[in-house]
């Protein structure tokens, strides 16, 4: 498919050179022609000639070829060569009628291939709507703006008209020392110094005053328009060709020095987008880096049931610039655009695009995890309530039926012990039913400690009681042991979970031991809990934490996994650390970690 730069029209700064050179060509043609027939064929020459380039190039370059024209006609079709007096009214109304149709047969020939192209065109062009207008920028085209500004054409226009006077006075002046290859060296130099103030068309108008100059000034019989030595006629034409040649070389290599500067910032702004992109993929990053690099506001839209709805940023008055990112999206963009290419809006509008969706997937993936999550907490909160909760029941049932039992004499040693049975079932089921209730607020962020400041040797004795009398564990506590400051109820139903849990686990025959110290600086109380049981292999140290993990995921006949999750969720609120580790010799430590009450108030109020 082409892609629409094949039939655009030739521009000036090409369009002009080749022109004039094939000026300087019919005008050698003339010279060796003979006069009978010179008339006529520089005439017709150069009104095809004139025709063909206007055609072919932009029309704005048609009035200097044309003009170009009349003065080759004017200098070369009649005797005495170089009289431009000489010329019939009807050459000149030829070479202009032919640069008019010329200009005419180009503008209707690319708009009709404009308008086949963009009936052809399949998503190859991209489309932004700026203040109303809509501007297509396929792939491969190129930016003809030559980016000077006003003030420098004028500048270059003023430098022209101060600098050829000047410089025609002082050779005037030195013309006896001068030759005129030397006149025409002066001229081309001031038409380069035009060329890189003000760029080419300053240096076109330059290059024919300076043309006209040198025949009034400098070629014989001088202040007059005619020429006296045909080789002088060539070479002032050779003079306005290669000035406006130079000139089109210094413009052409000023404005890709532009364009690569453009290239390189705009490659800057598209590094600058795909590290935000890096750094934080999300569309409202996307949108403050357009802010920060151009200054331009934007709103990313989808299109939802027929209708777009904002995803992100703030949607201004008025767009002045809309660009599509596929078939769902769009950017609506507000500012000066005129410093943003449409390739650097495109590839904005994609990653904005991009970002959401990925935002989309990862939120869908976080959700997914979350309901595994809850489906494996489902899972073992079912296994818990159809075996741990249903023995306990079971065992309070099966002995208040057997109290109820009537036909049945019970001795006060049976009828003891059936209580002592439900009692004990009726225990665990509180247990359970407790720690489920506490792992349920641990989750849902209801724990609220109620912090106070406290001795350790506060809580210990209780704890040890709750545990039972019978349990074999032995307190240790330091007596230089400082203030904690923590929440009594939540310390205290840690340290029963971890005691009932070291318990659980030890031998019969050895005790669990509850070690309170400090640490070596006294920042810390430590509080240790040391049975002699199993232990946990190093690598399953963080799994105990988890609800519902057993010692090797097997269920005891004491808890449903619950009450390690609790005290470490309890320990977590209250501010202090909760961590395994292995016993010399054997068996489990949990240690747990509580700030002393003076560092916990300097570490307050050096976060405040």
């Amino acid at each position: 498919m082409n892609s629409g730069r094949t039939h655009d029209a030739v521009e000036a700064v090409f369009a002009l050179p080749i022109a004039f050179l094939g000026m300087l060509a019919i005008g050698v043609v003339a010279v060796a022609t003979a006069p009978s027939g010179r008339a006529l064929t520089v005439l017709v020459l150069t009104c095809l000639l004139v025709a063909t380039v206007s055609a072919a190039s932009e029309p704005r370059a048609s009035l200097p070829i044309t003009a170009l024209g009349w003065f080759t006609v004017a200098g070369f079709a009649a005797a005495p060569v170089g009289d431009l007096k000489a010329v019939p009214m009807s050459s000149f109304g030829a070479v202009v009628a032919a640069g008019s149709v010329g200009v005419a047969a180009g503008v209707w020939y690319r708009s009709r291939v404009a308008r086949g192209a963009r009936k052809g065109s399949h998503g190859a062009v991209f489309t932004v709507t700026l203040d109303g207008v809509r501007f297509h920028a396929g792939r491969g085209q190129h930016d003809r703006h030559t980016g000077l500004s006003t003030r420098r054409l004028v500048g270059a226009l003023a430098l022209a008209a101060a600098l050829l006077p000047g410089l025609t006075a002082a050779m005037v002046a030195a013309r006896g020392s001068l030759a005129l290859v030397d006149e025409v060296l002066f001229y081309l130099l001031a038409v380069v110094l035009v060329t890189l103030v003000g760029g080419f068309w300053p240096a076109v108008a330059a290059a024919l005053a300076a043309g006209l100059l040198l025949n009034w000034f400098f070629t014989a019989p001088i202040h007059t328009w005619t020429i006296e030595d045909p080789t002088n006629l060539l070479a002032l034409l050779m003079f306005v060709a290669t000035a406006v040649t130079v000139s089109s070389v210094v413009h052409l290599a000023a404005r890709r020095g532009t364009a690569a500067a453009a290239r390189a910032a705009e490659a800057d702004s598209l590094l600058g987008l795909a590290r935000t992109v890096l750094v934080d993929d999300r569309p409202e990053t996307v949108l403050a880096h357009l802010q920060r690099a151009l200054g331009l506001t934007g709103v990313l839209e989808e299109r939802v049931a027929g209708a777009w709805v904002r995803i992100a940023g703030v949607r201004p008055k008025q767009a002045t610039v809309v660009v599509s990112a596929g078939a769902t999206f769009r950017l609506r963009v507000n500012g000066d655009v005129t410093a943003a290419s449409p390739r650097l809006l495109e590839a904005a509008a994609a990653q904005a695009a991009a970002a959401c969706e990925r935002q989309r997937m990862r939120t869908q993936a976080e959700q997914s995890v979350a309901l595994t999550a809850g489906n494996r907490m489902r899972t073992a909160l079912l296994a818990a309530v159809s075996h741990d909760l249903r023995t306990p029941l079971a065992s309070v049932k099966a002995a208040v039926s057997s109290l109820r039992q009537n036909d049945v004499e019970w001795t006060e040693a049976d009828r003891a012990a059936l209580l002592a049975t439900i009692e004990e079932g009726a225990d665990r089921l509180a247990g359970l039913i407790g720690n489920l209730l506490d792992m349920s607020r641990i989750q849902t962020g209801a724990v609220e400690p109620f912090l106070r400041v406290l001795a350790v040797d506060e809580v210990l004795p209780s704890v040890a009681r709750a545990v039972g009398a019978g349990s074999g564990v032995v307190l240790h506590v330091a007596d230089d042991l400082p203030l904690v400051r923590t929440d009594p109820v939540l310390l205290e139903r840690a340290l029963e979970n971890l005691l009932a849990n070291a318990v659980r686990y030890s031998p019969v025959d050895r005790t669990v031991q509850v070690v309170a110290k400090h640490d070596a600086d006294c920042a810390a109380v430590l509080i240790d809990v040391v049975d002699h049981g199993p232990g946990v292999p190093i690598q399953d140290r963080a799994r105990v934490f988890e609800p519902f993990q057993q010692l090797g995921d097997r269920r005891t006949a004491g808890g449903v996994g619950l009450g390690l999750a609790v005290a470490k969720g309890f320990v977590d609120a209250v501010g202090g650390r909760l961590t395994a580790s292995a016993t010399p010799g054997g068996g489990l430590t949990m240690r747990v970690q509580l700030p002393v009450a003076g560092r916990m108030s300097h570490q307050a109020g050096a976060l405040l």
